[in-house]
């Protein structure tokens, strides 16, 4: 963990007990070694340091690679171990980076329904984050967020008061056997199931 990223989890810490009553539901299944794909719900940009905080060690993420163009927003996020990616045209370079950060034991943050809800409600999810699953064969560790979209929704220009929520659900470990599918369809129906997972979790 390098000193801009801890210095961030700092931060953001004392910002999420403090203006927010941050509290994790669950804490004790975050407590396991090894590589997962950890897939939450997505409202608001709050959302990928409020789950990060609640690990103990490093956890990648991603965000549009247009915010790397702002050489001070990029060079933080690089320290941050945020990896860029073209949302329109996913690449193959950002496909085996984040698989060999999952099969060298990394844990990676993931939004299955790819961009923030704009009324705080869940979305569909879409295939990609099957395909990853498919291709690292990682388990899965779906986790909900409660509070962010009230705190910080889509095109709000300040924070607003609201208590925050993480719930942590229990480690999935796909069998692909399972799964009649292939190709494009194998990914979307891993991708569902994980939705699922995702908001079968409550306060």
């Amino acid at each position: 963990m390098n000193l801009s990223y801890l210095l961030g989890r700092i931060v953001f810490s004392e910002l999420a007990r403090g203006l927010f009553d941050y509290r994790v539901v669950g804490a004790e299944k975050l407590k396991f070694t090894g590589p997962a794909i950890i897939a939450c719900n997505h409202v608001s940009f709050l959302d990928p340091p409020f789950v990060n905080i609640a690990f103990d060690e490093v956890v990648h993420s991603f965000a549009r690679k247009t915010l790397f163009d702002n050489p001070i927003a990029g060079m933080i996020l690089r320290s941050w171990e945020v990896q860029g990616v073209d949302r329109d045209k996913p690449d193959a370079a950002s496909l085996k980076a984040t698989i060999r950060l999952l099969r060298d034991g990394k844990k990676v943050l993931m939004f299955p329904e790819g961009t923030r809800s704009h009324d705080g409600e869940t979305q569909s999810a879409e295939a990609g984050v099957g395909l990853f699953i498919a291709k690292s064969k990682a388990p899965v560790l779906p986790v909900r967020l409660f509070g962010t979209y009230e705190a910080y929704p889509r095109g709000a220009k300040t924070l607003r008061p609201a208590k925050i929520t993480l719930v942590v659900g229990d480690l999935w470990q796909p069998d692909l056997k399972n799964y009649s599918d292939s190709g494009r369809e194998l990914y979307q129906s891993l991708a569902d199931e994980v939705m699922r997972r995702i908001m079968e979790l409550s306060v």
